[in-house]
C-alpha cells in the first residue's frame, strides 16, 4: 500500500466526486504499475457518477466527452491534463470489438469485465483501501498474466485482449497462465475483425515498451495472431524475430524514431517492397512508411558488401566508406547504423559470421565523420547546374548525368571538387555524349 502515491491532482479530482456524494476508485494501469514498483503517468478513475453526472460536477470546461457512450468522461486536471472518469459498468453484448454497457452497477461489476486479475485491481485515495476481488495482487507476486474469470469468455468480449495479454507478459517477464494461454490461441483465428489500425496501435506499444520484443513477437507467431494478421511475419525466422531486441531500447523521448528502426530491424529480412506493403496493410502514417522502408532499402543495397568489408583486416578505404554514405543518404547514417548493428548482433547471437562489435563502432565514427565532412551528394559538389548551363552544357536528361558522374569522381576523390577541375570534367563529359 506504501507505493500507491496517486499525484495530488488525481486526489483532488477523486475527492471532488467523492464530495458530491459518489465513490471514485484508481484503477487499471497505474494501480498495477505502482504495485510493480513502476512510474505510470496515466492514473485514471471509475466511479458511480454517470457521464452527465460527472459532467456536472466538473463543468463543461474541464470535462470532454471521449467515450460518453461507453462511460467515459476525460476531465481535465489543475495544470490541463486529462484524466478519464468512467462510470461503473458491464458489457451487455458485444462482437469481439465493440460492446454496449450498462451502468449503474458496482464496482466490483466494473472489475469483473476487465481483461486480466492484474488489471483488476482499484484502490480508493479517501479510504486507503485496495479492492481485489480476483486475486490481482498474487498473480503480480506470482509473475503470472492470467484472465479475469473465464478466459475465453473474456477473449470472444474483445479480440484485442490476447495481443495485449502478451505484451504485458514480455513487458513485466511473467508467464502467462495455461488457460489463458490456451483461450488466446483459440482466438488467433478471430483476429482478423481488429481494425489494421488497433494492430498497429498494438505494435506500437510493444515496440514502445517491451525491452526484448522477441518475447511477445515469439508468442504472436506460434498463437497463430501472424497468420491472423500479417501473413507475411508468421514464417520469420527465429533470427529475424530477435532483430528488434538489438536496437535502441524504448524510451519516453524521441519514441516515434526508435519505434521506426524496430520496425525496421523486424521487417529488415522480407525486403523493401514487401515491408512497404506490411505498413500499408497496417494503416502507417506515409512519413513512417518512407522512414522504414528507406532504411530497410538501405540495408539492402548496402548491408552485405559493409559487413564483408568492416570484416577484412585492412578495412574499407575512405573513397568506400563515402560511397557508402551517399548510398544511405548523410542524414540517416545514424537510424541506419542502429540497424545494421542489430542485424549483426542477432547474426553473432545465432553464431552467423558477422563483424565485431568494435569494427561496427569504428565505421560508424568514420560514417559520421565523412556526413559532416566530405561532398558526397549534388548540393555539396563546387557547381552545379547552373555553372554547367552557363559553360555550354545544354539543359536536359544529360545535365543531371554529368552531374552523376562529377559526383562519383569527387567521392572517389575530394580533391577533384574545385570549379576548375569539375568544369573541365563537365566539358568533356558533355563533348563525348556529343554525336560527332
Amino acid at each position: 500500500m506504501t507505493r500507491l502515491h496517486p499525484p495530488p491532482t488525481v486526489l483532488d479530482i477523486a475527492q471532488r466526486l467523492e464530495s458530491a456524494g459518489f465513490e471514485a476508485w484508481c484503477v487499471g494501469g497505474a494501480v498495477r504499475d505502482a504495485l510493480l514498483g513502476e512510474t505510470h503517468l496515466d492514473w485514471d478513475l471509475a466511479t458511480s457518477a454517470t457521464p452527465d453526472e460527472v459532467r456536472r460536477v466538473f463543468g463543461p470546461r474541464r470535462t470532454i466527452p471521449v467515450g460518453i457512450d461507453f462511460g467515459t468522461v476525460g476531465v481535465l486536471d489543475r495544470i490541463g491534463t486529462m484524466h478519464e472518469v468512467t462510470t461503473f459498468r458491464r458489457d451487455v453484448k458485444t462482437d469481439g470489438r465493440h460492446a454496449v454497457v450498462e451502468f449503474g452497477v458496482s464496482l466490483d461489476d466494473d472489475l469483473a469485465r476487465r481483461d486480466f486479475t492484474i488489471n483488476a485491481i482499484a484502490y480508493s485515495p479517501k479510504r486507503e483501501e485496495l479492492r481485489d476481488p480476483f486475486g490481482g495482487q498474487r498473480d503480480l507476486e506470482a509473475k503470472v498474466v492470467r484472465a479475469v474469470g473465464d478466459p475465453d469468455a473474456r477473449m470472444r468480449e474483445d479480440r484485442l485482449r490476447a495481443l495485449r495479454g502478451i505484451r504485458f507478459a514480455a513487458r513485466f517477464g511473467f508467464t502467462i497462465d495455461p488457460a489463458t494461454r490456451r483461450a488466446m490461441d483459440a482466438s488467433a483465428p478471430h483476429l482478423g475483425r481488429l481494425s489494421p489500425e488497433r494492430v498497429k496501435q498494438e505494435l506500437d506499444k510493444t515496440f514502445d515498451q517491451v525491452c526484448r520484443p522477441s518475447a511477445a513477437l515469439t508468442i504472436w507467431q506460434q498463437s497463430g495472431a501472424f497468420t491472423s494478421l500479417i501473413p507475411p511475419l508468421a514464417d520469420l525466422s527465429e533470427r529475424a524475430l530477435s532483430v528488434p531486441d538489438f536496437t535502441a531500447q524504448p524510451g519516453v523521448e524521441r519514441r516515434p524514431a526508435r519505434r521506426a528502426i524496430r520496425y525496421a530491424a523486424l521487417l529488415a529480412s522480407l525486403g523493401a517492397g514487401r515491408a512497404e506493403a506490411v505498413l500499408v496493410g497496417l494503416r502507417a502514417s506515409k512519413h513512417e512508411i518512407r522512414a522504414v522502408t528507406e532504411l530497410v532499402a538501405a540495408w539492402q543495397s548496402n548491408g552485405a558488401v559493409i559487413g564483408t568489408a568492416i570484416s577484412d583486416a585492412g578495412g574499407p578505404s575512405e573513397a568506400s566508406v563515402r560511397r557508402w554514405v551517399a548510398g544511405v543518404s548523410r542524414l540517416a547514417v545514424g537510424p541506419f547504423m542502429r540497424l545494421a548493428a542489430a542485424m549483426w548482433s542477432a547474426d553473432r547471437a545465432t553464431n552467423r559470421p558477422a563483424p565485431a562489435p568494435s569494427a561496427v563502432r569504428r565505421l560508424y565514427r568514420r560514417m559520421l565523420a565523412t556526413s559532416l565532412r566530405d561532398p558526397i551528394d549534388l548540393g555539396g559538389l563546387a557547381v552545379d547546374g547552373d555553372d554547367l548551363r552557363r559553360a555550354g552544357i545544354p539543359a536536359g536528361p544529360g545535365l543531371g548525368k554529368i552531374l552523376q558522374s562529377l559526383l562519383a569522381a569527387v567521392i572517389e576523390d575530394p580533391a577533384r571538387n574545385t570549379p576548375d577541375w569539375l568544369l573541365r570534367e563537365a566539358a568533356r563529359l558533355h563533348g563525348d555524349a556529343t554525336p560527332r
